[in-house]
């Protein structure tokens, strides 16, 4: 295993990469309110780096609403092809306002008028209200840029934690444990 937990994880993003056509990215993002109801759903990674792992969403749906009110939050990659998982815990922050525009300028341009006009996880009465919305701001933006929404933008999670897992026979898996501390990560082995 590498000294650095985010060297480590590039090494199996690769990996991953190399044997499948599955989508490294996807990862489950667990939050948790206010009053600790929980909640997972998958997202798609961004980016990582020494800062943590970056993703985007709206900030008026679920998650948002509980990254909010509570910054913990958890992240689990699941590789089956390579009998691998990475499981992280940390603190979500905003990032800076351009990096989310940067961001979502890059989107295709159907994607970026999505994000204008849904209001997700709010209840929509019929699904042609929605794309009534979408079609009607295509025909108002059409030639120009799309503002980047005030609801949408991007977090960071910087972990506290980061564990490695990999599937063993016998279910004697090897597990690898990334400990944030004062002098830096920790690294250490646990029984499966």
């Amino acid at each position: 295993m590498a000294e650095d937990p985010f060297q480590q994880f590039d090494d199996w993003y690769r990996t991953w990469r190399e044997l499948t056509d599955g989508d490294p990215t996807a990862m489950t993002l667990a939050t948790a309110s206010a009053s600790g109801e929980p909640s997972a759903r998958v997202v798609l990674l961004k980016g990582w780096s020494p800062e943590g792992f970056l993703f985007f969403t709206n900030r008026e749906s679920r998650k948002g609403r509980d990254m909010a009110e509570n910054p913990r939050a958890a992240l689990c990659f699941h590789w089956p092809d390579c009998g691998r998982q990475v499981r992280v815990r940390g603190t979500i922050t905003e990032v800076d306002r351009e990096v989310s525009r940067e961001y979502f300028h890059s989107r295709p341009r159907g994607s970026q008028l999505g994000a204008v006009v849904s209001r997700q996880s709010l209840p929509l009465a019929r699904y042609e209200d929605l794309a009534t919305a979408l079609r009607e701001a295509r025909q108002a933006m059409d030639g120009q840029e799309i503002p980047l929404p005030e609801h949408w933008g991007g977090y960071r999670l910087t972990p506290r934690e980061i564990e490695f897992w990999q599937n063993g026979q016998d279910r004697l898996h090897d597990r690898f444990l990334y400990s944030m501390g004062s002098g830096g990560w920790a690294l250490q082995r646990l029984n499966p």
